[in-house]
């Protein structure tokens, strides 16, 4: 179908949640075996010793540890609340921050950051003004250590249905940042893909809304998470890319088809620059990322290079372009938010 249709259902009795616009598969989120504590977990923690040489310290958690890196003003003992910001690795503790936020639809709050803002993303001055004086009416009496972003699905939201997720999301805010006595404890739980999808996917509004058992059956993202089995992704004009995981980075290799002159190379890096931020998202891939693009002339590489800005400056998971290789290849260093698709690949 055309436009933007989010799709809520199960996987194994784990949530799950696709977007796709215009058809195609953009997004996909499917939780987690077990009982992980996922990204935004929120908890009051118990400071460990420091790791010399390593630039952080373990905190004790209620069922393990994680890793808090680069603390400033931490003492050993000390009880801290800290915010899962990715998925653990095997064998790793968690990563934490002691920069908690709280995230909603419309609103961002963040303890420690004082400041009210409303997104970039939002142009229009009269509406910026009445966003902001909205916000301000809200955060009134709020701890002043407190800031406060309205996010860009505010745009087009009832202004009611603004004030009352401001008043929730702040009421959250403020009985966690109060409840800093006790041993370890989970106090938020990490988002489920449909929170998620819900939270994320407002803007702009979904043309179709499709939330059943089956419904990745019936509406073809089964068949899309199938094709995601397979390391090859086809791309316009024939050719392809291959994407293989290995347990210290990922490989991409890009192919141009039939066609091996340099100018169906060009062609085939251009799209596969377009198309590598949502191959990596679908298949929950990060860390390393080396990519073999296909032989083309030497002063392509910067028009290149900005095609691979752009995609992934689109894309919401922070990736950095690290550049080229002596070797001819590209690296890219990308933020682990996701765990895998499928169990084993890394």
């Amino acid at each position: 179908m055309k436009g933007r249709q989010v799709v809520l259902d199960h996987i194994d009795g784990r949530p799950a949640a696709a977007l796709r616009v215009d058809g195609r598969l953009e997004d996909l989120l499917i939780d987690p075996e077990g009982h992980e504590a996922g990204p935004g977990a929120i908890f009051r923690a118990r400071a460990d010793r420091p790791m010399k040489g390593q630039g952080g310290m373990f905190v004790t958690l209620p069922d393990g540890q994680g890793f808090l890196r680069a603390p400033k003003g931490v003492s050993q003992g000390q009880t801290l609340l800290v915010q899962v910001t990715g998925h653990a690795e095997p064998g790793k503790a968690p990563p934490l921050t002691t920069k908690v936020l709280f995230k909603s639809r419309h609103v961002i709050l963040t303890p420690g950051a004082p400041g009210l803002n409303v997104s970039r993303s939002i142009r229009d001055d009269d509406l910026r003004d009445a966003l902001l004086a909205l916000l301000h009416d809200g955060m009134q009496g709020a701890d002043p250590s407190f800031g406060a972003i309205l996010r860009s699905a505010s745009a087009q939201a009832d202004p009611d249905e603004i004030a009352d997720d401001i008043a929730e999301t702040r009421a959250l805010a403020e009985a966690v940042t109060a409840d800093t006595e006790g041993g370890p404890e989970l106090l938020v739980e990490a988002a489920d893909a449909h929170l998620v999808a819900w939270r994320e996917w407002a803007q702009p509004a979904p043309d179709q809304i499709l939330d059943a058992d089956g419904a990745f059956e019936d509406s073809g993202v089964a068949d899309d998470i199938e094709d995601l089995q397979g390391p090859v992704a086809s791309l316009p004009g024939g050719g392809s890319i291959i994407v293989e995981p290995t347990r210290a980075m990922i490989a991409v290799d890009v192919n141009t088809g039939a066609d091996t002159s340099l100018a169906a190379g060009l062609k085939a890096n251009i799209a596969a620059a377009r198309e590598l931020p949502r191959q990596l998202r679908l298949r929950g891939l990060g860390g390393q990322i080396t990519v073999d693009f296909a032989p083309m002339p030497k002063k392509e590489r910067r028009q290149l290079e900005q095609v691979l800005r752009a995609a992934f400056r689109a894309d919401s998971v922070d990736t950095t372009l690290a550049g080229w290789t002596p070797l001819g290849n590209f690296e890219l260093q990308r933020k682990r938010e996701r765990l895998p698709l499928f169990a084993g690949r890394k």
